[in-house]
C-alpha cells in the first residue's frame, strides 16, 4: 500500500528552505523520496511506520507534500506554505552567564523570533521553555568557557550571543537555625555556610522549602510540613550541599489570654507585655499584619515595642513553631490635644475646677499643671472634662496623658496662671457721699485680674489700673461704715472699711 500523509508540522516556512518538519501518516518504512511540489527534501529520516522527519527545500507559493516508498507515492491533499519570514535577530542575553552544570533559564531578547525550533549554546541545544516574537527562554544545557548563542527559526539563524559558562564552587551547610520545628512546618529557617550565592532549592528531605532570603552565607527559609529527623541541604549552580539534620516535632499552637496595656498610641515603641500559653520561640509578633520588634520571650509572656498604626483597633497574634495563636484586640489610640481652659486663673493654693477642652479627651490617665497633677478627673465627653487645680505658682503648661500619648502645648491656649491672693493696703479716700459716685482708688497687691469690688456686699463699678491699683465708683448706701472687698481668681481680698457721710 502507498504511504499517507495526513499532516506536516510545521506547515509553513522560508521561501530558502531548510525549515526543520515532521510528516505524520502510516505506511513509511522504506520510504526513499519526500517531495515539497517538485523539489526534493534533505536530510530525510523515516523515524517510525508514522512520521519521518526532513528539511524543506526552497520554494515559493503553496505546494503539495508527498512520500513515496516502495509501494508508491501518497496521493492526499497535503500543503505546505512557503512565507518571506524575516531573519530572527538577538539583542541580549539575561543572564549572560551560568554554572558549567546548566540547567538554569537564559532569556533571550531580541526580534523576529516566533516558531524557534532550535536555540545552540555553542553546538548544544538547550531545551526552549516559552517562544514569543520579541523572547525565548530556555534551560540552558552544560559546557566550558564563552560560546556563542543562536536562535534558529523558520526565518533562518540569528546572529551570535557570547555566553560565559562559569566554574562556581559547591555549597556548604555548617548550621541550621533552628534545628527543630512543627509538623506542619511554616516557620523560618536560617542555613548558615559558605558558597550559597543562587540558590535555587533547599530540600528538607525530599520536599522543597520556600527560600525568602539568599546570601553567600545565609539562606532563610519558610520550612515545609513533615515528620521525624529528616536532612536538608542547598542547592546552588556549584552543586548541593552536604546535609544537616532537622527534627519535626509535634508543638502546641500558642494561646494568648491577655494583653497590657490593651491600648497604645499611633506612633508605637510603647511596651506591650502579651500573657499567655505556648509562646516559647515566638518568631512573631504581629499588630494588624505590621510585625512587633520582640523584647523578651518565655513559655507564658512575651514583651515587644508596638509598631505604628493609625488609630483604630487591631488583632494581636503570636507565632511560633506550634502554629499561630487567637487574637486579641489592641487599640491604636491618637494623642489627645488641648485647645483651652476654663478659667484660665485660680488660686496658688489650687482646689478650684478647671474645664479642658480639647480632642481624644475620653481616656484620660492624668491631667498635669506643669508638673502637677490634677485630682478628680471627670471626663464629660470626648472633647471636654474637668479636673480640680493643684497647687501652684507662676504660668504653666496643662496637658493630658491617655494610652495616645501626652496631649502637646503648642496649639490653641492650654496655659493656666497661678495667683496670689488679692490683698488691699489702703483706700483712697476711705469716706464719701452716701449718695455714691465717688472714686475711690484700692491700693494693694495681686489686683490685675480683679473681677469684682462689692461697698458693703454690693458690687461697684471698677477697673484696675496695674497689679497694685483698682479704681472704683462707689455705689450708694446708708450713713455709717462698710467693707469694701476685692474679688480676683484666687479668691476674696481682705476688707477694709469705707464710711458713707450724711449728705
Amino acid at each position: 500500500m502507498a504511504p499517507v500523509v495526513t499532516s506536516v508540522s510545521p506547515n509553513q516556512g522560508a521561501t530558502t528552505g531548510g525549515t526543520s518538519v515532521t510528516i505524520t501518516g502510516t505506511g513509511f518504512p522504506g520510504a526513499t523520496v519526500v517531495r515539497f511540489g517538485s523539489q526534493l527534501a534533505t536530510n530525510v529520516v523515516v523515524v517510525s511506520n508514522t512520521q519521518i522527519t526532513a528539511k524543506t527545500p526552497a520554494g515559493t507559493g503553496t505546494v503539495k507534500v508527498t512520500v513515496t516508498g516502495p509501494s508508491g507515492t501518497s496521493t492526499q491533499n497535503v500543503f505546505y506554505t512557503y512565507t518571506t519570514v524575516a531573519t530572527p535577530l538577538l539583542t541580549s542575553l539575561s543572564p549572560s552567564s551560568g554554572p558549567a552544570a546548566g540547567g538554569n533559564t537564559v532569556t533571550l531578547n531580541g526580534a523576529n523570533l516566533t516558531g524557534a525550533t532550535q536555540v545552540l549554546f555553542g553546538a548544544t541545544p538547550a531545551t526552549i521553555l516559552t517562544n514569543t516574537a520579541t523572547q525565548i527562554t530556555v534551560t540552558a544545557p552544560p559546557g566550558t568557557g564563552t560560546i556563542n548563542v543562536t536562535a534558529t527559526t523558520p526565518g533562518g539563524t540569528s546572529n551570535t550571543l557570547p555566553y560565559t559558562y562559569i566554574t562556581t564552587p559547591a555549597p556548604t551547610l555548617t548550621s541550621l537555625s533552628p534545628t527543630s520545628g512543627p509538623t506542619t512546618g511554616g516557620n523560618t529557617v536560617t542555613l548558615n555556610g559558605t558558597n550559597l550565592t543562587g540558590a535555587t532549592q533547599v530540600l528538607f528531605g525530599a520536599t522543597p522549602a520556600t527560600i525568602l532570603t539568599n546570601t553567600a552565607t545565609q539562606i532563610t527559609v519558610t520550612a515545609p510540613p513533615g515528620t521525624g529527623t529528616t536532612n536538608v541541604t542547598a542547592t546552588t549552580p556549584g552543586g548541593t550541599s552536604n546535609s544537616l539534620p532537622y527534627t519535626y516535632t509535634a508543638v502546641t499552637a500558642p494561646l494568648l489570654t491577655s494583653l497590657s496595656p490593651s491600648s497604645g498610641p499611633t506612633t508605637g515603641g510603647n511596651t506591650v507585655t502579651l500573657n499567655g500559653t505556648n509562646l516559647t520561640g515566638a518568631t512573631q509578633v504581629s499588630f494588624g499584619g505590621t510585625s512587633a520588634t520582640i523584647l523578651t520571650n518565655t513559655a507564658t509572656q512575651i514583651t515587644v515595642s508596638a509598631p505604628a498604626r493609625p488609630p483604630g483597633s487591631v488583632s494581636v497574634t503570636v507565632t511560633t513553631p506550634g502554629g499561630i495563636s487567637n487574637p486579641l484586640a489592641y487599640f491604636y489610640v491618637a494623642a489627645p490635644t488641648v485647645s483651652d481652659l476654663a478659667p484660665h486663673f485660680g488660686p496658688s493654693a489650687g482646689g478650684n475646677t478647671v474645664t479642658v477642652f480639647g480632642t481624644g479627651l475620653t481616656l484620660a490617665g492624668s491631667v498635669d499643671f506643669g508638673g502637677n497633677p490634677a485630682t478628680s478627673i471627670t471626663v464629660i465627653s470626648d472633647n471636654q472634662l474637668t479636673v480640680t487645680a493643684p497647687a501652684g505658682t507662676g504660668t504653666v503648661a496643662v496637658t493630658v496623658t491617655t494610652p495616645g500619648g501626652t496631649s502637646s502645648t503648642g496649639s490653641g491656649n492650654p496655659y493656666y496662671t497661678y495667683l496670689g491672693a488679692p490683698v488691699l493696703t489702703s483706700l483712697n479716700p476711705a469716706q464719701g457721699s452716701e449718695l455714691g459716685g465717688d472714686s475711690v482708688v484700692l491700693n494693694g497687691l495681686n489686683l490685675t485680674y480683679t473681677d469684682a469690688v462689692t461697698f458693703g456686699g454690693d458690687p461697684a463699678a471698677f477697673f484696675a489700673i496695674s497689679d497694685t491699683q483698682v479704681v472704683a465708683v462707689a455705689p450708694g448706701g446708708a450713713p455709717g461704715t462698710v467693707m469694701v472687698v476685692a474679688h480676683t481668681p484666687a479668691g476674696n481680698s481682705n476688707s477694709l472699711s469705707y464710711t458713707y457721710e450724711p449728705s
